[in-house]
């Protein structure tokens, strides 16, 4: 993300009369304090900001006056705020187009500030067009204002080289069609000068007539036999293609890093894999056969036309011009902006529906279906107007069009009558000319409605190019290899956020050694998840290094690190299958002995054949046949498959009845012996004894210790454990008689 916007000279000077000579960072302002427009700028120099438009400094400071400099969003903008004097106060208003950028700058004021060493690590990409500084499509790096639509195209077609015998078979059919076609006209001038009307002084010629009918019946079943045989094959080359382009799509989602999957709507990576890939089938169909024959009939027929007579040809062709720039101007004016509106409504509602659809017994627990309803139809209404918009501007333009393509066929019949009438031509020339130019008008009235066919096409190429040309953020580099996991972990001053300028995790250390079990305690927010995803490498970290066993973990390849740690997650998530196919998935050429014994380790073996079908039994969606008990009991035993050196426990035990977290806590008792564990649980009580417990707080590491050693300082721990037990002695007397968890004795 830049950070150093180049200036106009005056602003540069007033920039280096305000800062000094050195200009370390330059970022639009484009907001006045009160919201107003403006093309200003802030300028950070070595000791001083200052804030200029059009050569005029409005305002400057010396950077170390303020403290806390920090971005707030608010509604359609956001403001760089500071505390001078202890006083909060607004510096800079911008729009949210720049709000990234200023998290970047007022950790860099902040830095400044306290006399640290600025330490950034900007790798955030713009939200905006580089060229023009439009919108880009969401989830994308397109620009529709300066996508290069013959460029979207080429690519489609370089992915079908590898469907080019049957395409080149295909072109091969629809050239012998349009030859065929072409010899309609001459079949029909046949039959009316040698046999209904032959020149003066010749009679019929019944031979000629029986030709001129046999030509034109097999003009006509030869051409529809070739039509059938090109759209078929046409039919294979364009699903065959759209196929692989799925494929790349998908293959490529699974290669993709965590970050960019969870900052996208599910929806929409479904449409991609979808909607916008049956809309390049389409036409890529439309335009391998019915486009490309248009454009076959429109250059042969004009060629036989200005061959027949140049006069009459330029008369067909006059209105071809205008029509194309009507539809050029309004195409350009109106209707790109207008499909553009059609395909984001669409992609809304369409995430909108995936999202309800996935949390239907959420919306039906709270009796939200009215509510949804209702947002559904707003949203098909903003479709159902955008899409009429559209049809309005065609239900117009298509008459239009017809009219001007029409009136050039008048004109075609009075001038060719009176050249009849002058000996200058017979009636089986003007019909054979007729007819070719009958040939031109289709193909300019199709040709001219295109657009509307390619614009949602070369839309969805970007889309699909974009997953495609994804780069992951994490990726194994060439020197990768393996590594046996035997599990000593080591954090070194590392620091993350998932926004490069908001750091989650801030000189994080310690040191885990083989088969220890460590409890990761701290507040909502504080950083224990983060601190898990960065041991599976579900993202990289943004300074220092995470170890194992003394190896960087960015040196061992991702498949062979995340095959060696287990885990196991508070939203269990289970496949559409069986339960032998669910647990097997960490390992698929696991014996049915193995899956047994990873269930008797998970205390899942006992539910399981309690079933009609025992293993084989089949899960609904996401397991919904199931408890939460025996969805977590199946997730454990699928981490435990493998026989993972690393086990990790996202608060495994988390919205759970005692009965069935003790039994689940029997189970983890077994699976993490002499195994490396890294547990968050939700009740702290399940943690005290582990090895070590580490207290995250603000994404620092706060203490360190055993349970007992921890609350001896009584610090955050004891607090926690304090508060827990409050909240634990104030349940149990809003509801008495309920079974309660295990109380944690608070004594060194």
């Amino acid at each position: 993300m830049n950070l150093n916007f180049e200036l106009a000279e005056q602003d540069l000077v007033a920039a280096r009369q305000a800062v000094g000579q050195t200009v370390l960072y330059c970022v639009p302002a484009d907001l006045s304090l009160t919201g107003r427009r403006m093309s200003g700028f802030l300028v950070i120099g070595e000791e001083k900001w200052a804030y200029i438009e059009h050569g005029r400094v409005l305002e400057q400071q010396e950077i170390a006056d303020a403290t806390k400099y920090k971005i707030l969003p608010l509604i359609g903008n956001a403001v760089l705020e500071a505390e001078v004097g202890g006083t909060k106060r607004i510096i800079v208003r911008v729009t949210m187009q720049h709000a990234a950028r200023y998290g970047f700058i007022a950790k860099i004021l902040n830095d400044m500030s306290a006399k640290k060493q600025i330490r950034i690590f900007n790798n955030e990409e713009e939200a905006v067009c580089a060229t023009c500084g439009g919108p880009l499509i969401r989830g994308t790096r397109v620009c529709p204002r300066c996508m290069n639509k013959s460029a979207a195209l080429k690519r489609l077609f370089a992915v079908s080289r590898s469907h080019w015998k049957k395409l080149a078979l295909g072109l091969l059919v629809l050239f012998v069609t349009s030859g065929i076609t072409l010899a309609g006209p001459y079949f029909q001038k046949l039959l009316v000068n040698s046999a209904l009307q032959p020149a003066d002084g010749l009679s019929a010629d019944k031979a000629m007539f029986y030709l001129g009918i046999a030509g034109m019946l097999a003009v006509l079943v030869f051409g529809e036999l070739l039509n059938i045989s090109k759209n078929r094959i046409m039919a294979g080359v364009s699903s065959g293609i759209a196929a692989d382009l799925r494929k790349m799509v998908f293959d490529k989602t699974q290669q993709l890093s965590l970050g960019f999957l969870t900052s996208q709507r599910a929806g929409d990576i479904m449409n991609r894999v979808t909607s916008d890939t049956d809309r390049i089938r389409q036409l890529i169909q439309e335009l391998c056969t019915t486009a490309l024959f248009q454009l076959i009939m429109l250059v042969c027929a004009s060629y036989l036309l200005f061959h027949a007579d140049w006069r009459l040809a330029i008369v067909v062709l006059i209105p071809a011009p205008i029509v194309a720039y009507l539809h050029r101007y309004i195409w350009k004016t109106v209707l790109w902006k207008l499909f553009h509106k059609q395909w984001r409504v669409f992609d809304k509602a369409n995430s909108f529906l995936h999202d309800v659809l996935s949390g239907i017994r959420v919306v039906k627990a709270f009796g939200k279906e009215d509510r949804e309803i209702k947002k559904f139809r707003a949203y098909n209404s903003e479709f159902a107007a955008a899409t009429v918009n559209s049809e309005k501007l065609f239900s117009i333009l298509s008459p239009i069009t017809n009219y001007l393509i029409e009136l050039g066929q008048y004109f075609v019949l009075l001038i060719g009558c009176g050249m009849i009438l002058d000996k200058q031509m017979n009636i089986g020339e003007l019909i054979q000319f007729s007819s070719y130019a009958s040939m031109i008008f289709g193909p300019i009235a199709w040709l001219m409605f295109l657009p509307r066919w390619v614009a949602n096409a070369v839309i969805s190429i970007d889309r699909v190019f974009s997953v495609i040309d994804e780069q992951p953020e994490v990726m194994d580099s060439e020197s990768s290899g393996k590594h046996e996991i035997q599990g000593h972990l080591s954090f070194r001053n590392v620091i993350f956020g998932y926004k490069t300028y908001e750091p989650v995790l801030k000189e994080v250390s310690f040191e885990v050694k083989q088969g220890e079990m460590i409890g990761l305690v701290g507040h909502s927010g504080s950083g224990k998840s983060t601190l898990i995803n960065l041991i599976s490498r579900f993202y990289d970290v943004t300074d220092g290094e995470v170890l194992i066993d003394g190896v960087d973990i960015r040196t061992i390849k991702q498949e062979e690190l995340r095959s060696q740690i287990g885990v196991v997650l508070q939203e269990t998530f289970l496949f559409t299958g069986t339960i032998m196919e669910n647990i097997r998935y960490a390992k698929p050429d696991a014996t049915y002995e193995e899956i047994i014994q990873a269930a008797r380790v998970a205390n899942a073996h006992p539910f399981i054949v309690n079933f009609p079908d025992g293993y084989d039994t089949m899960l609904d969606e996401n397991g919904n046949n199931l408890s939460g008990g025996e969805r977590q009991r199946l997730a454990i035993a699928r981490a435990v498959l493998n026989n993972p050196r690393i086990l990790i426990l996202d608060e495994a035990t988390a919205s759970l009845d005692i009965d069935t977290e003790t039994a689940i806590q029997e189970a983890l008792q077994r699976v993490t012996k002499n195994r490396t564990t890294i547990a968050i649980a939700h009740r702290l009580s399940t943690l005290r004894h582990a090895d070590r417990l580490i207290v995250l707080e603000k994404g620092e590491v706060a203490e360190v210790g055993s349970h007992s050693e921890l609350l001896a300082k009584k610090g955050i721990y004891y607090n926690l454990i304090n508060a827990q037990r409050n909240m634990t002695k104030k349940q149990d007397q809003q509801e008495p008689g309920k079974n309660e968890p295990e109380s944690v004795e608070i004594t060194a």
